[in-house]
This record gives structure tokens, C-alpha cells and sequence, in this order.
């Protein structure tokens, strides 16, 4: 497994030149549906495919439940959820209120499997056509997903 980028040009306003940049953009190579999620759970878990939605959707409850309540949740080797809040600064503690608050949203913090997951992976550069033109990083030296099988990965997306 290799995480993919695109090379592009940003303009940075942090200075007064506003000066032009390239920097590195993750590339996503699609998005799986909650229905083709449960699908390749039920093929590597080897539990009914109404089993996995069943779990998944009382685990998405049960998250819904105690984040809505303030906890943070493990979710073992997945990692930690937890509520989060953006909001504007402001001279005064007394400022400080509901109002200044401009986004909520969920923190997650991946654990131990997750982890070690993205330190293995390697890193490959998209060309504009698509094509993957240079590898390298991750701790496996960039060669592929370490699946076992010569770095030939299945396609997840078919």
C-alpha cells in the first residue's frame, strides 16, 4: 500500500509577496460506499453480511450516543474518538460563549494497527495523467503494501 499525491500550486498569504508554492495534495483514488465497507467486512470476517451492517450501525449509535454526552470512545487497535471544537479567540475569558464556537466536530486519534499502517506505507507520486512516476518512504522502503503477494495490490474500488 502506497499513499498517493499529486504535486500542485498553491499561493501562500502568509507573507507579503504572496509568493507561489508547490507542495505535495493527497490523491484519493475514489470513496467507498457504507454498502461495499460492509460487503468487504463480511468477506474478511466471514460473518453475515446483515450481522456486519447490524454491528456497524449499533456501533455507529453507540458513538453517536456518548460523543453526543462528551466522552472520548476506544475503539481499540482502530483508535479513539472524541468530540472536538473550533472557535474563535478572544481578548476576555467572559467573551468566550456559544457564539464564538464556529465548528464542531470528531477527533480521531488511530491506534496501534492504524498507526503502523501508515508508517509501512509507501509514498507515490501521481503524474496529471495518472500515472504513478516515484515511490519511496514508509518504513518497508516504499515497496508496496507488504501484502505477500510480489506488490501486486488488489483494487479495492473493482
Amino acid at each position: 500500500m502506497a499513499f498517493r499525491y499529486v504535486v500542485k500550486k498553491r499561493v501562500f498569504g502568509f507573507d507579503e509577496s504572496k509568493s507561489e508554492k508547490y507542495v505535495a495534495a493527497s490523491f484519493s483514488i475514489g470513496e467507498i460506499s457504507y454498502d461495499r465497507l460492509c460487503d468487504q467486512v463480511t468477506k474478511e470476517g466471514m460473518a453475515p453480511r446483515g450481522v456486519v451492517k447490524m454491528v456497524m450501525d449499533g456501533l455507529i449509535d453507540a458513538l453517536s450516543t456518548y460523543v453526543s454526552l462528551g466522552a472520548t470512545v476506544k475503539l481499540g487497535d482502530f483508535g479513539t474518538i472524541r468530540p472536538g471544537l473550533n472557535c474563535k479567540s478572544q481578548s476576555e475569558a467572559k467573551d468566550v460563549t456559544a457564539d464564538s464556537i464556529y465548528r464542531q466536530k470528531l477527533i480521531l486519534t488511530p491506534g496501534k494497527r492504524l498507526k503502523d499502517m501508515v508508517k509501512s506505507a509507501g509514498i507515490t507520486r501521481i503524474s496529471t495523467n495518472g500515472e504513478e512516476i516515484a515511490t519511496g518512504g514508509g518504513s518497508n522502503g516504499g515497496s508496496g503494501s507488504g501484502n505477500g503477494n510480489g506488490g501486486e495490490e488488489e483494487n479495492p474500488l473493482g
